[in-house]
């Protein structure tokens, strides 16, 4: 009995981070690897996914050396001080923000192709996702958070379907393009790198696994190895099928029935991402809960109106500031307070990962040179 018992609490765990790091941001992953070429993006994919998959390691190791229970300001204050406290919470703020108002974006551009078959209605049909979505967050429907895992199956299943539908029609020549721009090739870094992200799941999992937390490692393993596997196999799909006329929001290329996944997968991350900034505002900043909603939801809206009226920027593009940006930040903080927690932290861990000072330096500078190129290019 035991021994289902942890196989149950490990597949939860591993639903927990999966669910988590498959969000919306793979849907913009065929357009912007279109521009480099497949091979390249595919490389920089899995990259990515195992630089991911080491900080997640290292974040998990911090998390085991406190007794504690904290959300990851709480690490960083705890660790590095006030300073990385304050610095966690703009990187999360700016990380979801960016996210949200890209979801307002994409949901609009999707529900205007599906209903109209045309892109002439997007911000009417983003003002109703919005209103949607502030009216659950604001009475918090418990039943839609408790379907984060259905979810994450549905849009599991929706990708295979996809995959086994439009892989025999790819073209091997959409495959076979790579961009002779050298800086073109990093153009999938931002997006590629928030679709990984799931370091906010971490102190969530280690409530899950108590009394079994020496299945933390292979959770952490398993769950960066899933979205890379299916991320791959979608990015080849729609790119071997679209080629460089691949959209944004990947899934318009295939028909209306196939951009269902882009509006299940928007609206549950917009969902979860709102509720999260809603409780953080709540919890760790003690705002009253209208005042939390407000900054929650109407704030980011407010945000999304003077992009769009301005145009300021594309779906893609804000994830690509929040993947480099937020995740960017959230990294090198993980890893300075590993430094940290290896000296002082109050219990022994189930795990140990090796960091040397030179590993430390070279992955902080890699963060901050996707961060730098986001501003430059």
């Amino acid at each position: 009995m035991q021994k289902r018992g942890s196989k149950g609490i490990l597949f939860a765990a591993i639903a927990t981070l999966t669910g988590t790091a498959i969000g919306a941001g793979f849907l913009g992953i065929p357009h912007v690897i279109s521009k480099s070429g497949f091979v390249i993006g595919l490389i920089e994919m899995i990259i990515l996914a195992l630089l991911i998959m080491l900080v997640n390691l290292y974040l998990g190791e911090v998390i085991l050396r406190t007794k504690e229970n904290h959300q990851l300001p709480g690490y960083a204050d705890k660790y590095l001080g006030p300073w990385a406290r304050i610095l966690m919470i703009c990187a999360m703020i700016f990380g979801i923000y960016t996210a949200m108002i890209a979801y307002f974006i994409g949901e609009g551009q999707v529900l205007s192709f599906i209903f109209t078959g045309t892109m002439n209605y997007n911000f009417m049909f983003s003002v109703i996702f919005f209103i949607i979505v502030a009216f659950l967050v604001y009475f918090g429907i418990e039943a839609l958070k408790k379907g984060e895992t259905i979810g994450l199956f549905a849009v599991l299943a929706i990708v295979t379907v996809i995959a086994i539908a439009f892989i025999p029609k790819i073209s091997l020549s959409n495959l076979t393009y790579s961009s002779s721009n050298l800086f073109e090739w990093f153009l999938p870094y931002g997006i590629i790198l928030f679709s990984f992200l799931s370091f906010s799941a971490l102190p969530e999992v280690k409530q899950e696994i108590r009394g079994n937390e020496k299945v933390f490692k292979k959770a952490i393993i398993i769950g960066a190895l899933i979205p890379l596997i299916a991320y791959a196999i979608f990015t080849l799909a729609v790119l071997g099928f679209a080629g460089k006329a691949t959209p944004e929001i990947a899934t318009i290329a295939l028909g209306k029935i196939p951009s269902l996944l882009a509006v299940l997968t928007m609206f549950t991350a917009c969902f979860a991402l709102s509720n999260a900034i809603r409780d953080m505002y709540k919890l760790d900043i003690k705002l009253k809960h209208v005042w939390a909603w407000i900054l929650a939801t109407i704030v980011p809206f407010i945000i999304f109106i003077l992009i769009t009226i301005f145009k300021l920027a594309t779906f893609t593009r804000l994830l690509e500031l929040g993947g480099a940006i937020s995740g960017g930040l959230t990294a090198i903080l993980a890893i300075l307070m590993l430094i940290q927690a290896k000296k002082h932290g109050d219990r022994a861990p189930e795990y140990k990962m090796p960091i040397s000072l030179i590993v430390a330096i070279l992955i902080i500078l890699l963060f901050v040179a996707g961060i730098v190129y986001q501003f430059i290019f």
